[in-house]
């Protein structure tokens, strides 16, 4: 589709030189009538100046094709041209009495005179032909408007051209200024609606802000946003209240499991239950992100992690892994966000890795002025497997352990943070994913730290 400004400009142009196109001809056709005549006696003597011949003693008007168009369009058409005592006459039957008598000597030029009986005007022309004047008086000429029109614009073309480009000058800043107001109010609804934030888009586009042609595309728009806000909200109320709700009856399935008499079939139930329950937790964590209902503080992510480390420190024994704290400097480690949130987030990604690092034998937490990365040696994720991580319900689990929204949540919990997750791989190096904060204060604490699983 072709620029809306453009196109503008393109047909404001187009018809203003068909209205500069009209208004010459309406010019040329409503001539006052004595311009007509003195345009039309230039034209007249201009034909027969072509017309004559002088040889010698002798003055020849030939009939050449203008001059046999303008008798056939003049029926009572009489001239006199002469040279010296040299005269040739048409139409003497139906000359009137002139004010002048033949042979004419005077001043070099042309006017329109009226007859004796003042019923009439003729055309008197002298011009230089030579070393003599050749004087021309015509009247009752008919002239068509197209010659009429042809003579005037060869006389006055150079005027005519700087009237046009004056017009055109006129029209191209006129266009250039239409064109401008139209895409600033385009580009001012467009800057609206980048505003507006895609995960609340319930903002609205001020209708005063937006020219009266764009009010009903606007219009539009606000009805659109306003209907995914309330879907979006209908989402995150099914999701919180279906996790809540979900609280409960796993809490008491809990309870009735541990009176299973089967000890496989018991420890088989409570994984199931421990599952379904981080599931659940999950979601409960997500609805609250996205429900924006979180209130940053300054929290130390250096005790943070320490704590986390220490919490996952016996499920490490059981899996014959190490985990390592590595802080480069000493110092707490301030960031600005919610202490369960980061925790949580934490959680998720030593948890991840002592679950999914495969082959894995350490796993170290690397504090920084910027965040915490946790990296682990085992055999590292497939090419291209790092962003399906985080989309919700997808694992690099193929064992298909684990809900799939761990990491999901995480980047939801560093976007609310204003940070983000990165996450980077590859086969046979390990993983390492990690927490960067927009906001960091250097660390007071020892500068490496171990936490020995042994």
């Amino acid at each position: 589709m072709t620029s809306i400004a453009r196109t503008f400009a393109i047909s404001l142009g187009i018809a203003a030189t068909t209205i500069f196109l009209i208004m010459l001809g309406l010019f040329m056709w409503r001539y006052p009538m004595e311009e007509r005549e003195f345009r039309a006696c230039r034209v007249v003597v201009a034909v027969l100046d072509r017309a004559t011949v002088i040889e010698g003693q002798k003055l020849t008007v030939r009939s050449t094709p203008a001059l046999q168009e303008l008798k056939a369009d003049s029926p009572n058409l009489w001239y006199v041209v002469s040279v010296g005592d040299m005269v040739s006459e048409y139409g003497s039957e139906r000359r009137p009495a002139l004010p002048f008598a033949f042979p004419y000597h005077g001043p070099i030029g042309s006017s329109v005179f009226n007859t004796l009986d003042q019923k009439s005007t003729f055309c008197l022309a002298v011009m230089q032909r030579g070393a003599s004047q050749l004087t021309m008086m015509v009247g009752e000429p008919q002239v068509r408007f197209g010659r009429i029109a042809r003579n005037f614009l060869i006389r006055s073309v150079f005027s005519i051209m700087l009237l046009a480009l004056a017009f055109a000058a006129t029209v191209a800043v006129g266009a250039a200024l239409a064109a401008r107001f139209v895409s600033r109010g385009i580009e001012r609804v467009a800057l609206r609606a980048l505003a507006i934030d895609p995960a609340a888009p319930q903002g609205l586009i001020s209708l005063s802000e937006v020219p009266r042609e764009l009010k009903p595309l606007v219009e539009a728009l606000n009805r659109a946003f306003g209907e995914i806000d309330a879907y979006i909200r209908m989402q995150r109320r099914f999701l919180g209240n279906a996790a809540h709700q979900l609280r409960t009856p796993l809490t008491l399935l809990r309870a009735k499991v541990e009176d299973v008499p089967e000890p496989a079939l018991r420890a088989e139930l409570v994984r199931d239950i421990r599952r379904l329950t981080s599931l659940v937790s999950a979601m409960l964590d997500l609805a609250r992100l996205q429900n924006h209902t979180i209130e940053k503080r300054p929290i130390d992510l250096a005790q943070i992690t320490l704590d986390v480390l220490a919490d996952f420190g016996p499920s490490a024994v059981d899996a014959g892994i190490e985990l390592a704290l590595d802080q480069t400097e000493k110092g707490p480690i301030l960031v600005q966000g919610v202490d369960a949130a980061i925790r949580s987030a934490l959680a998720n990604l030593v948890g991840n890795a002592l679950i999914h690092a495969r082959g894995a034998r350490r796993i170290v937490a690397t504090l920084g002025r910027d965040g915490v990365s946790i990296d682990d040696d085992g055999a590292g994720l497939p090419d291209g497997a790092e962003h399906k991580l985080l989309e919700p319900f997808q694992t690099g689990n193929t064992a298909g352990d684990g809900a799939g929204l761990g990491l999901s949540i995480v980047r939801e919990i560093m976007a609310a943070h204003g940070g983000e997750l990165i996450i980077s791989s590859a086969p046979g190096r390990g993983t390492t994913m990690s927490l960067r904060f927009p906001v960091t204060v250097a660390p007071i604490r020892p500068a490496q730290l171990e936490l020995q699983t042994s």
